[in-house]
């Protein structure tokens, strides 16, 4: 099966059916955009069930879909543009915006492969082939100099419809990538978008709007790593579950302020690098991702149109971990989202205007830690296109390593969440015999 091909069929582009003035200016970024340079493109996608009425043609399904996306990019007009540069001698310097002009548009392709929903969802990990269901393998966001800042792949299974996205990082963050998606499959079905996107850039009081990255050479900000061979699993979590873990963990801190999303990515933390089986004296941390739209004075709209996120992190040493309880460990991740203020915010945009960086992945994601990522808080299932709900969230080859965990709204709902999980083969072997991890994930956790 991992060898399947995945087919082209035919490929386009697709422009905004109206263009506003505004459309026609050049977006310049904010430093959490800039940032992302040197990162993979956010890849995630929906898997339907084909309809088995007679009338369905797939042909129809995808005019629709194409006038409905450029209905959409009408509201969302950076997704069909691309990213120029402009240089300076002096001081040597240059600044990258999204730039509107000669842009043929978002790229939108419609693929098909000989495999069914239960080839894709039925084995224990997930199939390799999924990477192949989305555009842009492996390109970081600074291609999106010459590739599309948004392609849409639609791939034909034979019982199934995969619709997957690809959009450069450093135009959306999560929040905003499932706002796109969230309004395509809203115009799509009523012609409408409830929440217009936001689309000028935050940048810091006093700072150039226009910002400049200080490098002259390419290796200073461009990095492709090459990761290696990972095991990618998708656990799923009942809401009882979940509200057994939170209890516990707010039980052992006597306490009622640690959340759920903290409560499982401190269990996480401490199977993973249980399953790591580091030395007691090996360092290890926890990055979580963090909004930072409402934690802004004043805040930022929610339908902010952008990257707004920041990461923390927790660091211990392994042995310091694990001796401890799970309430000692969630409790150290409340605090750090906690401390995530107004004030740490504008210390940390400030910092970066006076001294730029790109996050480069090899050097960033170290093999000692894990990262939580994405949000089970977004939309997810809401995203029908006329198929019914999604059967399942999949993502592709982007911004994987070893500890990367995924969180995705549970398809059961409920406050129920899936979490994809990316290891090395013999760590994943271990979590998967870890007996703290699995007695929650069946269910079974007790006090």
């Amino acid at each position: 099966m991992e060898s399947a091909n995945v087919n082209i069929v035919s490929d386009c582009f697709i422009k905004p059916k109206f263009t506003s003035s505004e459309a026609q200016e050049p977006t310049y970024f904010s430093p959490w955009d800039l940032a992302m340079m040197s990162v993979n493109y956010i890849q995630k996608g929906l898997l339907f069930r084909l309809p088995e009425n007679q009338d369905f043609s797939i042909t129809a399904f995808l005019d629709d879909l194409k006038d409905s996306l450029s209905a959409t990019l009408t509201h969302f007009h950076p997704l069909a543009a691309r990213l120029s540069t402009v240089k300076q001698q002096n001081p040597p310097s240059f600044s990258v915006f999204i730039d509107p002009n000669n842009s043929p548009g978002a790229r939108f392709i419609h693929s098909s492969v000989s495999l069914t929903i239960a080839d894709i969802l039925t084995p224990t990990d997930v199939p390799l082939v999924v990477q192949s269901f989305f555009d842009h393998h492996k390109a970081i966001d600074h291609d999106g100099h010459e590739l599309s800042l948004l392609s849409v792949q639609v791939t034909e299974l034979i019982d199934g419809i995969f619709i997957g996205c690809s959009i450069n990082h450093m135009v959306v963050d999560g929040t905003s990538f499932w706002h796109f998606f969230n309004s395509w499959s809203e115009v799509f079905r009523s012609n409408t978008i409830a929440r217009p996107p936001v689309i000028k850039r935050w940048v810091p009081a006093g700072s150039d709007p226009i910002l400049t990255l200080p490098f002259t050479r390419e290796d200073e900000y461009i990095d492709r790593p090459n990761p290696p061979v990972l095991r990618e699993r998708i656990f799923c979590f009942s809401s009882d579950s979940l509200a057994k873990l939170k209890a516990k963990v707010n039980s052992e801190c006597n306490t009622t302020k640690i959340s759920t999303l903290q409560s499982l990515s401190a269990l996480m933390w401490r199977c993973m690098t249980r399953a790591r089986r580091f030395p007691g004296d090996k360092e290890t941390g926890c990055r979580l991702a963090v909004n930072n739209r409402r934690r802004l004075s004043p805040p930022l709209p929610d339908n902010y149109f952008g990257n707004s996120i920041q990461t923390v992190r927790v660091t211990t040493t392994a042995g310091e971990l694990l001796d401890h309880s799970i309430g000692w460990t969630a409790w150290r991740l409340h605090e750090a989202v906690a401390n995530h203020d107004d004030k740490e915010i504008r210390e940390l945009m400030d910092s970066w205007v006076k001294s730029p960086f790109v996050y480069k992945m090899g050097a960033y994601f170290d093999g000692n830690s894990i990262q939580m990522g994405s949000s089970p808080r977004f939309d997810m299932y809401g995203n029908e296109f006329g198929l019914g709900k999604g059967l399942a969230v999949l993502s592709g080859y982007a911004n994987k390593f070893d500890g990367k965990v995924t969180l995705y709204q549970g398809r059961e709902g409920g406050g129920s969440i899936d979490l994809e999980v990316c290891m090395l083969p013999e760590n994943m072997r271990a979590l998967e015999t870890d007996e703290e991890f699995m007695s929650v994930v069946r269910g079974e956790i007790g006090f």
